[in-house]
């Protein structure tokens, strides 16, 4: 038995997701479902598509204070009065700092071949540049290692929200190029000692998200809620941080090293998919995420940015944006939901985004509207407008209630159709030639849900957080038939 996992217990779950209906073989249009028998020859995933999990290290890892970690910008903020809805802290979370070994083991019976995982930059670099500590990187050569030994490839990223707070007091965090530039340093050095074993390497997770909540709402750490020309500014930097980490990569790391940003790209998707509305979505798409993904890929900021900017525009040199524009190998895309939908409008924009209507369906989180067509038009747009030749689906999951009933288990069957519902649109962009090359489940197991707390659930292995039990859900199986049942032939 392993923290509450037994294989009779996940042949149990097989069978039921079998009962729930997974043995058809076909859809309307005649094509396989997936998750739903073996699909034929046309429907199938590529050959070598990558199937895997996702978690982050602030939110897995506890330890907090263990082999010389310096405190991030999390450790300060959770601490805060009312900052975190069930007033809990991650300084044990999922305990996976001494756990590792035992999650592997559950990456493993999933099937999945591949585990984005997050490195704490202040545990590599406790102060956030200077001396690193070498023991808090000696924990990802053991983890790296213990995912090798179990045929599962690592991929790495190198920021996932928890910036050293010596930073935040010293600098203003990312409000200072000097926070980018320690950044550089610190990819440097993870890329020399790591690229001999973890191939890709994903630089900054997210930089919409941890801009606006945590500069500009004050939702997330560092808590901030700073004027727009100080939040232009932000954005800059965060991305000039990106770009000095490519570059770092590319000078320190092995030889084909792979490198590129995880970001939440604002999907906008056509209303109806006239060819003019494709077009709106194209170019709606283009502008809504002008300070991230757009400038990253094009090497500018689009007109329509700086003119809405205006005195408000980020300051910066001529060589940042050429930084910015690093050449990368892949483009991870978190796709959790629709952010709009776009009709063809008439003004100077050429697209309107449509309202919601308070009717829009959603999941256990409020935020979580259901558009499982944001799986398909998220990569296809980003393929089709950057001509990206590889996409990794870096995070896509949802949250659910997962009360157990009387017998023990967990049937989140609305999870299970969540993740049918977005594989399957997954499954309809790879079959147009969208270069999708994985897909990283979020996540693993239940951990600590940033300003949620341990409220909020998104594992598909449920953890006890007060006797660290890892107990597989219903959705648990269903990956792992879903897994099986795309394998290569």
């Amino acid at each position: 038995m392993l923290n509450g996992f037994t294989r009779r217990r996940f042949a149990k779950l097989a069978a039921w997701t079998a009962a729930l209906g997974m043995s058809s073989h076909s859809t309307e249009s005649g094509a396989a479902e997936l998750g739903a028998g073996r699909p034929d020859a046309t429907s199938r995933f590529p050959a070598g598509f990558l199937w895997g999990t996702a978690t982050s290290a602030y939110q897995i890892e506890g330890a907090v204070n263990a082999d010389g970690r310096g405190p991030s910008i999390w450790d300060r903020f959770v601490r805060l009065p009312g900052k975190i809805a069930d007033h809990s802290n991650a300084d044990v979370a999922d305990d996976h700092y001494h756990r590792y070994k035992q999650d592997i083991q559950l990456m493993k019976a999933l099937g999945t071949k591949a585990y984005r995982f997050s490195i704490a930059w202040p545990r590599v670099f406790p102060e956030g540049s200077g001396a690193p500590n070498p023991k808090g990187l000696d924990f990802y050569d053991r983890l790296v290692d213990e995912l090798l030994r179990n045929g599962i490839t690592p991929f790495a990223t190198l920021y996932h929200w928890d910036l050293p707070l010596s930073l935040q007091d010293r600098f203003g965090g990312w409000v200072s190029p000097d926070t980018s530039k320690a950044f550089g340093g610190y990819a440097a050095y993870v890329a020399e000692r790591l690229t001999d074993r973890v191939s890709h390497i994903f630089t900054i997770n997210e930089c919409s998200r941890l801009v606006a909540l945590g500069y500009g709402a004050g939702i997330d750490a560092p808590g901030l809620k700073l004027s727009v020309s100080q939040l232009n500014q932000v954005r800059h930097n965060v991305a000039l941080g990106h770009g000095l980490a490519v570059q770092a990569i590319r000078a320190h790391g092995k030889a084909g090293t792979k490198v590129g940003p995880a970001e939440n790209v604002v999907t906008c998707i056509p209303a109806i998919a006239t060819p003019e509305n494709v077009r709106a979505a194209e170019t709606a798409t283009r502008e809504v995420n002008a300070g991230y993904i757009t400038v990253m890929l094009e090497g500018r900021y689009t007109e329509a940015f700086l003119a809405q900017a205006g005195k408000d525009a980020p300051k910066y040199m001529a060589e940042d944006l050429a930084i910015i524009s690093s050449p990368i190998d892949f483009v991870g895309l978190n796709v959790y939901k629709p952010d709009h939908y776009v009709v063809a409008g008439d003004d100077e924009h050429g697209y309107s985004l449509v309202p919601f209507p308070a009717s829009f369906p959603h999941m256990y989180s409020s935020w979580l509207r259901v558009g499982p067509e944001a799986m398909y038009w998220a990569p296809r747009h980003v393929a089709k407008l950057w001509g990206v030749k590889s996409i990794y689906i870096t995070e896509n999951g949802t949250s659910a209630a997962d009360n157990a009933t009387a017998d023990g288990n967990i049937y989140d069957v609305d999870r299970i159709m969540y993740l049918r519902a977005y594989l399957t649109q997954l499954q309809r962009a790879s079959s147009e030639g969208i270069p999708v090359s994985g897909y990283f489940l979020w996540s693993l197991m239940d951990n600590f849900e940033w300003v949620d707390g341990f409220q909020t659930r998104f594992g598909v292995y449920r953890v006890d957080f007060a006797t660290q039990q890892r107990i597989p859900k219903l959705s648990a199986s269903f990956y792992r038939e879903t897994i099986r049942q795309n394998a290569p032939v």
